[in-house]
């Protein structure tokens, strides 16, 4: 019995499916280890087939954002469910991560030796086909074990993901940040708004925190919502001013953006924002 129930706990902690789940395949199998875990997977993977299936219809406007950062290259991945209890659970959570982790392993296999700016998405269609680091499972039966476990509706909405020249910088930010209960979920940062902005400086040597500077670009452009980087050239905006470089900087509205990178020396190239369950009026490929 104790051999038993050591094998149980084994396996418990090993596949994190129910107790009652991993008795049965324990004496299914006459306590082999190995085939017990085989049948719990593919169990896990036909039930979360059907549930996702049956719960294809209903609507998904919560989740979460997640943005990962790996030196000179950085991703934002949009994942979806249905209640923000839901959002908070570490399986989902995991989830996000896994969808960023397998939308940075596609584009680096991609860019091998690449030198200059990159910049590109990825649809529904497209993420759900990526192979995640778990047994090479792909994103579309992660996805589907999640809705088996947590039961509700979820969708991998949309990646981005942005590559930087060695002297050029990506600055992020994420807000509504939720913390991360689980030491495995350190690498991505979570919110309901994420930001990533490529900036470089004009100069060497600035006395320019250009970490600092990047997180607040990434704060603006997350609470000001702007459309396009526009030119040093366009007259300074209100409030309703969709050009970044003309808008009032968040953090000194007496100030545009534009005005604050010139005293910072510092010039903004571009930047990709997602805010959860936004509605979008055309999908963004490059």
């Amino acid at each position: 019995m104790a051999a038993d129930k050591e094998l149980l706990m084994k396996l418990r902690k090993k596949t994190g499916y129910s107790f009652s789940n991993c008795k049965k395949a324990v004496e299914k199998f006459n306590s082999d280890l190995q085939q017990a875990e085989t049948w719990l997977h593919e169990q896990a993977h036909k039930e979360g087939w059907s549930k996702a299936s049956k719960l294809q219809g209903r609507k998904a406007k919560e989740g979460l954002i997640g943005l990962l950062q790996d030196g000179s290259s950085a991703v934002l991945v949009e994942v979806n469910c249905e209640t923000d209890f839901v959002a908070r659970n570490v399986k989902f959570q995991q989830l996000v991560q896994q969808t960023a982790i397998a939308t940075m392993t596609h584009y680096h296999s991609k860019r091998a030796n690449a030198t200059d700016y990159a910049k590109s998405s990825l649809t529904t269609e497209e993420i759900t086909q990526l192979k995640t680091s778990l047994n090479s499972c792909s994103l579309a039966d992660q996805l589907a074990l999640a809705i088996g476990k947590l039961g509700e509706n979820m969708a991998i909405r949309r990646a981005a993901w942005v590559a930087v020249p060695s002297n050029w910088h990506i600055g992020t930010y994420v807000h509504g940040v939720l913390p991360a209960d689980n030491p495995s979920l350190e690498k991505v940062k979570f919110g309901k708004y994420g930001a990533l902005v490529i900036y470089r400086p004009l100069e060497q040597n600035l006395k320019v925190n250009l970490s600092e500077l990047g997180r607040r670009l990434g704060q603006h452009i997350v609470g000001m919502t702007p459309l396009s980087v526009g030119s040093m050239e366009d007259p300074p905006g209100d409030d309703t001013e969709t050009k970044m470089l003309a808008q009032p900087f968040l953090l000194d509205p007496g100030t545009t953006v534009g005005q604050f990178l010139q005293t910072s020396g510092v010039s903004v190239l571009d930047f990709v924002r997602y805010e959860c369950g936004e509605v979008i009026e055309m999908a963004e490929k490059v």
